[in-house]
């Protein structure tokens, strides 16, 4: 807060703090930092490895936050994430656990390799680094889409899948393409606030 310009400080932290990469060997995973803005405005900055979070848990940390900020009290939880998570651990094990390998064994067995043409020659070694672009797809366009998705009674997340997956077709030329999807693995609905 002693900063002349504290919204741009604080912008400036935050863009310096989420450039830092974590080191999954070591750690920390997770960056918490309470930044003051004035003399009562703070603003608490979270950074968090995917491994140790994902969308949906992101989405019940603000929430939970937010309720706490807000001076409630949160429901006690049904079941402990370590319960659910042993119980997991003895379910996924033996005969259930080969049973599940052996099916995505033989499923993806042959699995092409997604060639897609590049812009420049890749290095030797294998990189992670990345970017992103942001655009803003136009309203009718959208409208469009949901409609596509209503009539062939499947979710958005479907549809635009299917269009990604066209998409990499055509830039790669391949009949098959293998695409994977993370899910939140919230199938009860005793551990949906876990």
């Amino acid at each position: 807060s002693g900063e002349p310009d504290p919204a741009a400080a604080m912008q400036a932290w935050l863009a310096a703090d989420a450039a830092v990469p974590f080191d999954l060997a070591t750690g920390p995973l997770l960056r918490a930092t309470l930044l003051r803005v004035a003399a009562d405005g703070h603003v608490l900055a979270l950074a968090m490895h995917h491994v140790v979070s994902d969308a949906w848990s992101a989405g019940i940390l603000r929430r939970e936050l937010a309720a706490l900020y807000a001076g409630a009290d949160l429901p006690a939880l049904p079941v402990q994430y370590a319960d659910f998570a042993v119980w997991q651990r003895r379910w996924l094990s033996g005969e259930v656990l080969e049973g599940q390998l052996g099916f995505w064994r033989e499923a993806l067995a042959g699995a092409p390799v997604l060639e897609l043409p590049t812009d420049r020659p890749r290095g030797p070694v294998r990189q992670t680094d990345g970017a992103f672009v942001e655009f803003t797809i136009p309203a009718p366009v959208v409208e469009g889409l949901r409609r596509v998705a209503r009539d062939a009674g499947v979710s958005m997340f479907m549809t635009l899948l299917g269009a990604f997956t066209v998409l990499l077709h055509r830039y790669s030329g391949q009949d098959d393409v293998v695409v994977g999807t993370p899910i939140a693995n919230r199938n009860r609905a005793e551990i949906e606030g876990l």
